[in-house]
């Protein structure tokens, strides 16, 4: 990935628009003539990189397969709730995701928009909970393998948090008291090259825009409840021993540069 072929994609907005749930869409977006594609997503690199596995070679929304066994995080994350989440629950989403755009190619054929809003806030739910669970595998690995923030992630988090301690306590608490369902996000800021931690409601609410996730903990009870019932803080605190600072590093650093 060359530094203009980054600029290229940052400047198209599409970094922006994951945060709120939607880039998905506009990665997989087939190259044009203009572009020098012959059809495939283009900036392949760097759409792995940021959502790795979100869609196939043809740009179609999937169902990435995890990096690990369902086990792997058993210390963490049981067993039964991996394969709950991942066949289930993100299953759900990538195909809520291409049934809200199959309805939305359905209705600019027809002309009838009649159901224009609900049509969108599925794209917006369905593909926030694609993107952002497509980070979360990514990000996570069994206790003991995760490694550290690469040099360049740990002197932004020690720029704009002060240490990767008060990051981690500030991801935490921000976790812990989401209203309902969410996700405590470490996301990058394509506006102002820092680091931020934000909330956001369900998987699309409360997020910012020109903003990309590097790191997400989802405190939905689906992630969590089979082990730690309703204790999410349990949850929340252990969740660092499974970071994988490796994925989170290489995403910092493909977007940052």
């Amino acid at each position: 990935m060359t530094e203009q072929s980054r600029r290229e994609f940052l400047s198209t907005g599409t970094a922006s628009a994951l945060a709120a749930g939607l880039a998905i869409g506009a990665l997989a977006r087939p190259a044009t003539a203009e572009e020098g594609g012959a059809g495939h997503p283009p900036h392949s690199e760097l759409m792995r990189a940021v959502v790795p596995g979100a869609v196939d070679a043809e740009g179609n929304y999937v169902l990435p397969p995890l990096p690990y066994e369902y086990n792997a995080l058993e210390e963490v994350i049981d067993e039964r709730t991996m394969k709950l989440h991942h066949d289930k629950h993100h299953d759900a989403y990538v195909k809520g995701l291409i049934k809200a755009n199959d309805d939305l190619a359905k209705a600019r054929k027809s002309g009838d928009f009649g159901n224009i809003q609900a049509l969108s806030r599925q794209v917006a739910f369905h593909g926030g909970g694609h993107a952002l669970h497509c980070i979360f595998w990514a990000s996570m690995a069994a206790p003991g393998q995760g490694g550290e923030p690469s040099a360049k992630l740990a002197a932004a988090i020690e720029r704009d948090f002060g240490g990767l301690d008060s990051m981690l306590a500030h991801l935490k608490a921000a976790s812990k008291a989401v209203e309902g369902s969410g996700w405590g996000l470490l996301t990058y800021s394509i506006a102002s090259g820092r680091l931020n931690i934000l909330q956001a409601q369900n998987q699309q609410m409360l997020t910012q825009w020109a903003t990309v996730p590097l790191l997400g903990i989802d405190v939905w009870e689906h992630a969590y409840y089979l082990k730690y019932q309703n204790n999410r803080a349990a949850y929340v605190d252990a969740f660092p021993k499974i970071i994988n600072w490796a994925d989170v590093s290489k995403r910092f650093e493909m977007l940052a540069g």
